[in-house]
């Protein structure tokens, strides 16, 4: 049986201050790291952005593993030690961790002068591919640009995978699932149904059944079809609890009704009380924002289940950035709440009571909707709060961690966003915080997902998501 080949993979600057523990995470494959990385490292390690906090904690990091070592151990290569990072099931580190401890011949054509730190990096991988040729050298970077030079000039480049939360977006989780024309005829043999006061209740078994997981909604794609909700799963045997219908006036939340069956399972995952955590995807439009508002005004004022609703976001500019905004944290973080101002406007355009009516509406919400900025959650905890993150695909899985973490007894997350409008650099799809979370809470019995898939906002909205 032929020996797997040894492999070298040589890190980039940006992939440590995109996860510090990307040392850890490259099984039993051995890490290079030249030396203008450790410079990069060093330049980038001051100030209080999360790229360079993840500097600091690289550096941290790199001090533990050299504690005590000779310079005979290091220019031999570091045991990369286990335990770090939080590896979530992926196999320990068992390669060796190299520093450049000499000069390496540069051998970069002409047209690349040696003098930029990516044109180092390119030239020390290069170096290494010659010196060792029954190695597979392999460099590391999420800059797209420098990954391009390297195939160029013959140097194996790749992105850095271990982030991505799932392979293929495709394959994320949406939260619904439509029955096939058969399903009653393998799954009815054992099925029993009752009734607890409004609610009506399924019990039934069957190999479909057994893949189910709580809070997951199926439905009948027919107009009289049943749409229910998974409340207990196990083995082949699940629970359904029919789905409230939230798109007749009759039960209209805060004046607002359901539009299409994914907004209908929408506004039950956000007016369960059970469900602690609910993360809503969907484009431009689909009334993500909207839902997550009004079921938040009538918890809080009308069933009192809520102290307040706290809404928040990332920073992000979709332009150039407009500068330095005065006043207090609330006042700067209006410019970015364009989408709440816009969604109350909508849930208070009631006629009655006129202009002053509207008003005294207006600032009794106010009064019961803060916005808070990102930058001062780390030690909080919210009790009693509805929270709404806005705009949640521009965060990493980090700063998502510690957001969903500030929800104390009795609080309920909502997350927003669209993955296919990401302003974040170097998050994708497959890597940002609210793919993660939906991948993650998938299954458990009080956070719920759905994917909305059409626009509401208006025929020109629709269209041009369509067509621009």
């Amino acid at each position: 049986m032929k020996a797997p080949q040894r492999r070298l993979f040589v890190l980039d600057t940006n992939v440590l201050m995109h996860d510090p523990t990307a040392i850890f995470r490259f099984e039993e494959h051995d890490i290079y790291l030249p030396m203008v990385v450790l410079e990069e490292l060093d330049a980038n390690k001051k100030g209080l952005s999360e790229a360079s906090r993840n500097a600091r904690q690289v550096s941290r990091f790199l001090d533990d593993m050299m504690s005590g070592v000779t310079k005979e151990q290091i220019d031999a290569g570091l045991t990369i030690p286990n335990g770090y990072g939080g590896n979530h099931g992926v196999k320990p580190p068992a390669g060796r961790l190299y520093f450049q401890t000499r000069e390496l011949a540069n051998g970069l054509p002409a047209g690349l002068p040696g003098l930029g730190a990516d044109n180092l990096i390119l030239g020390q991988a290069l170096s290494l591919q010659r010196e060792q040729p029954k190695t597979r050298v392999v460099l590391v970077s999420k800059d797209i640009n420098l990954r391009i030079k390297g195939a160029i000039i013959g140097v194996h480049a790749e992105d850095y995978y271990s982030d991505k939360t799932i392979e293929d977006v495709d394959v994320l989780y949406t939260g619904a699932q439509v029955l096939p024309a058969d399903f009653w005829e393998g799954h009815s043999e054992d099925m029993r149904s009752w009734k607890e006061g409004e609610r009506t209740w399924y019990q039934l078994s069957g190999p479909m059944a057994a893949m189910w997981r709580p809070n997951l909604f199926v439905y009948e794609d027919a107009a009289q079809g049943i749409e229910a909700i998974v409340r207990e799963a196990e083995g082949q045997s699940v629970k359904l609890e029919l789905a409230r219908d939230f798109r007749s006036e009759r039960h209209s939340i805060w004046g607002i009704t359901a539009r299409n069956r994914e907004q209908n399972f929408a506004l039950n995952l956000l007016m369960d009380p059970e469900i602690d955590f609910v993360s809503l995807l969907g484009p431009a439009g689909s009334g993500k924002t909207l839902l997550a508002l009004a079921a938040g005004l009538v918890q809080t004022l009308e069933r009192n289940r809520f102290l307040e609703i706290i809404m928040t976001r990332v920073t992000v500019p979709l332009g150039e950035d407009i500068g330095f905004l005065p006043g207090t944290e609330e006042e700067k973080m209006e410019p970015w709440m364009g989408a709440l101002m816009d969604n109350l406007e909508v849930l208070t355009r009631s006629e009655e009571g006129g202009n002053w009516g509207r008003a005294a509406t207006n600032d009794l919400l106010r009064n019961r909707i803060k916005i808070r900025s990102l930058n001062f959650m780390r030690g909080r905890t919210f009790l009693n709060r509805f929270i709404i993150l806005d705009e949640a695909q521009n965060l990493t899985p980090k700063q998502m961690k510690a957001l969903v973490t500030r929800a104390g007894p009795g609080s309920k997350v909502v997350c927003l966003g669209n993955i296919a409008q990401i302003d974040t650099p170097y998050l994708t799809e497959t890597t940002c915080g609210l793919t993660y979370v939906v991948n993650r809470f998938q299954g458990w019995r009080h956070s719920g997902h759905i994917t909305l898939v059409r626009g509401e906002r208006s025929r020109l909205a629709a269209f041009a998501s369509e067509a621009l």
